[in-house]
């Protein structure tokens, strides 16, 4: 495909990208999350030709963030069992995805994606020189796409979904959809993703669904075993609080000080922030304690545990009762709410949950309650700890949910061996 006649515009967006280094780090000095946005870039380029060898063959995979990482697991697992002969090379945007994963064992390689301007897009490509470039969900970055597209990389988007709002779908994204169209496949989410990739003249479009429900669906089948959760549980009932943030945390306040002593809660804040941390505990009226200061605390006794570690929630879900997922009471976006329902828990969120298909799935499946104010929360709540037959009702809706929905990762494999099989990667 010839882009010679856009060449203006990439320009331009290159020479825009250039001028926001100032700014970004300028913001470092204020912001902790900036800071490693851009200190983490600045050896990247080192990190790659330390680790990577002119003859390796890799595959690269990126993820915008922690949730798009979700989403590749099951695919990486699948590429390391079925080619083993290539490096997986990782790359992220957000520090929120690349801190929490930097160490993962799945890639060989794990870095920042360096900001998307045609040096470094080039740059980066001649020293990972991968055989296919996977992206997941979202994040087009149209200098990297249009060198993957100059050097004849094979490209695939997996778990994709639109919406009309995109710019891709208005008239001033004309740049952005010569971007996408560089793309070799789409696998897409739902109907209406691809409806949409259809009408702005793109057909190489797969419905696979979403391979978070292989992901999650695995969990079930691991030893979720946590000695610590089953002695603060006891024979009580027990709501996760699964990566909340202070809006949500505010929302459950009340209704965590006026429980019955024999419902217990688990609190797992998105962002472990100690200040915030103890600010909320000294709101509580229950007894409560942190996993970090657990050792020789009476766990049986405590009302309320605050998670203030990473990689436990999903073995953590296997002991609730009731789940309520954070992300949905303010703007910050809902959280997965697959990792509960797999275990066939009933689900409870706020209510900005419009950009999420699974949760409005969900939600007319009667598998998900959303609430909008404390009031709603408790009512909500109290029926589901009174009533255990509307939680086994709802619970085994979500567990149900999750399993009639897997296979997308099959699907996306279907297609790289086919690439693989006829020498393309």
């Amino acid at each position: 495909m010839n882009f010679g006649k856009f060449v203006p515009m990439r320009s331009l967006y290159t020479l825009l990208t250039y001028m926001s280094y100032p700014f970004l780090w300028g913001s470092a000095f204020f912001s902790k999350k900036m800071k490693l946005f851009m200190q983490g870039r600045s050896g990247v380029f080192k990190i790659l030709s330390e680790n990577i060898a002119p003859d390796d063959k890799t595959i690269w995979f990126h993820c915008a963030s922690l949730g798009e990482y979700e989403q590749g697991v099951p695919i990486m697992e699948s590429i390391r069992k079925e080619f083993p002969e290539y490096k997986l090379i990782l790359t992220f945007f957000s520090p929120s995805g690349f801190e929490v994963r930097k160490n993962t064992d799945l890639a060989h390689v794990v870095c920042y994606l360096p900001l998307d301007t045609k040096s470094n897009a080039k740059r980066f490509l001649e020293l990972v020189h991968p055989t296919l470039a996977i992206f997941v969900k979202y994040e087009f970055w149209p200098n990297y796409l249009f060198e993957l597209n100059k050097l004849k990389i094979p490209s695939l988007l997996v778990s994709g979904l639109f919406r009309s709002r995109q710019v891709f779908f208005k008239p001033r994204g004309f740049f952005m959809r010569r971007a996408l169209a560089t793309l070799d496949h789409f696998f897409v989410q739902n109907q209406e993703s691809a409806d949409l990739l259809n009408s702005i003249g793109i057909n190489n479009v797969s419905i696979s669904g979403d391979t978070r429900f292989d992901r999650v669906s695995r969990q079930i089948e691991q030893d979720n075993t946590l000695s610590f959760i089953e002695t603060f549980k006891g024979d009580g009932l027990c709501i996760v609080c699964g990566s909340t943030w202070p809006e949500d945390e505010a929302l459950m306040l009340d209704f965590i000080n006026e429980s019955d002593s024999n419902v217990k809660f688990v609190i797992a804040p998105h962002i472990i922030d100690a200040s915030k941390i103890e600010l909320f505990r000294s709101k509580l009226k229950k007894p409560s304690v942190c996993y970090s200061s657990m050792e020789n605390e009476d766990l049986e006794n405590k009302s309320v545990f605050i998670l203030d570690t990473i990689g436990l929630l999903n073995r953590v879900y296997s002991y609730a009762d009731i789940a309520y997922v954070g992300g949905a009471v303010g703007t910050s976006g809902l959280h997965n709410i697959l990792e509960p329902a797999t275990f066939g828990v009933p689900i409870v969120i706020g209510k900005n949950y419009s950009k999420f298909p699974e949760a409005i799935r969900l939600e007319s499946l009667a598998g998900l309650f959303s609430v909008s104010t404390s009031e709603e929360l408790n009512e909500i709540m109290n029926k589901l700890l009174s009533d255990a037959d509307l939680r086994s009702k709802t619970g085994m809706i979500c567990g149900h949910f999750v399993n009639s929905n897997t296979g997308a990762t099959k699907i996306i494999m279907q297609q790289i061996s086919s690439l693989h099989g006829n020498g393309l990667i």
